[in-house]
């Protein structure tokens, strides 16, 4: 039977950020990830790229993980805006009334995992065991007890489940989750496009679809296409050559001709929010906690302010000599990234849903609701520092 201080469930980038945080605290981190060190070291491209805030670009400084982020997979978000149906107008977010000159940057997911892997796996402290999948976990006062599918067996101080919106480690804890699934699929990929984008990122809720498109550098951009599960369908089955050119139709020619410029990705849209982040010997970070809704890009930011918080606690436990996995270290954990998720994730939630409807009232709401937080200086000033998160 081997021991650890901590396990980390889920070697993806908000686990590599946790364990990363907690090197050199003279804790022993074992991550358990169930894909081979080689998906982690050079993972590949899928398509999604990462909005974030200046926060978050101050954590990853502070991990050492930016510097190995290259400088072609970081574009910057200067303005943000959104569009309704068939009309013209738009709500815009941008830092006209603050020193900051961007809102964040944009970052390929696959180079953040990749960075932070490389931090990692160097760190003091730190053992990640890959290809390993766990196949039960049973937690008490005393400690943590972690069945591997190969019949090993590790006991461990604190056990951190970080494995995906459908955490199998979640459930093994006991802990429920609320599930919404929008019936929709998400595809993600990048397009070079004819028109300057300007470092302006553009989300469209048309009816009956809805359309992102964030700027990267290179005149490029990622599109994120919101679709019924058969037009998705169709679209992953165009050849490469019809896909721009139909991209470009759909988006009513905003950004001129537009070529595919990667592999096409996509994903069931469907986000969780766990009933508790923590419990005996047991904490959840990541989507394993909260699993947004891709309209405001704020997943990940989310999962990097987890870890952070979550090893700050356990830090300071340790600094004054108490139980580093004990029910107060976890309560202030879990009650602070309750605060700081919760009312995003619900309007989020309930964005989504009314700008998804196309009947009249809906598409009166949706017109109203754009032109009213134009107006409203207050509230778009606050949805801005909410977007950016500047220290």
């Amino acid at each position: 039977m081997q021991r650890c201080d901590v396990a980390v469930i889920g070697g993806g980038p908000t686990g590599l950020a946790f364990a990363a945080a907690l090197a050199e605290s003279g804790l022993g981190i074992e991550v358990l990830e169930r894909q081979p060190e080689s998906a982690l070291a050079s993972p590949g491209f899928d398509g999604r790229e990462i909005a974030l805030t200046h926060s978050s670009q101050a954590l990853l400084r502070q991990l050492g993980a930016w510097p190995h982020i290259p400088a072609d997979s970081i574009s910057p978000l200067v303005e943000a805006r959104v569009l309704n149906g068939g009309s013209g107008y738009a709500l815009r977010f941008d830092t006209a009334e603050r020193s900051e000159p961007e809102l964040g940057k944009l970052v390929s997911n696959h180079a953040i995992r990749r960075a932070l892997y490389e931090i990692a796996s160097r760190a003091a402290g730190v053992t990640l065991r890959t290809g390993t999948a766990v196949s039960g976990i049973r937690t008490d006062v005393e400690g943590v007890t972690i069945t591997l599918a190969d019949g090993d067996v590790l006991q461990a101080g604190l056990v951190v489940a970080a494995d995906s919106r459908f955490s199998a480690a979640r459930e093994m804890l006991g802990i429920p989750a609320e599930r919404r699934d929008f019936a929709k699929r998400m595809m993600v990929c990048r397009l070079r496009h004819a028109a300057p984008h300007h470092g302006v990122a553009t989300e469209w809720f048309d009816y009956g679809q809805t359309i992102a498109m964030l700027p990267l550098n290179n005149n490029c951009s990622s599109a994120v296409l919101t679709l019924d599960p058969e037009d998705a369908a169709r679209l992953e089955r165009m050849p490469e050559a019809e896909f721009g050119p139909e991209v470009a139709r759909r988006y009513r020619q905003r950004l001129g001709a537009m070529e595919l410029v990667s592999t096409r990705h996509t994903y069931p849209l469907v986000t969780t929010y766990a009933g508790r982040f923590a419990t005996t010997r047991a904490a959840l970070l990541g989507d394993a906690a909260v699993g947004m809704h891709p309209v405001t890009a704020h997943g990940f930011n989310f999962g990097l302010r987890g870890a952070a918080a979550l090893a700050r606690e356990i830090r300071a436990a340790l600094t004054a000599g108490r139980n580093f996995a004990g029910p107060d270290v976890l309560r202030r954990y879990a009650t602070a990234h309750r605060l700081a998720t919760r009312p995003l994730y619900l309007a989020t939630n309930a964005t989504a849903v009314i700008y998804g409807e196309a009947s009249r009232p809906a598409r009166l709401l949706r017109d109203a609701a754009l032109r009213l937080g134009n107006h409203l200086a207050p509230v778009r000033r606050r949805i801005v520092a909410g977007l950016m998160e500047a220290p």
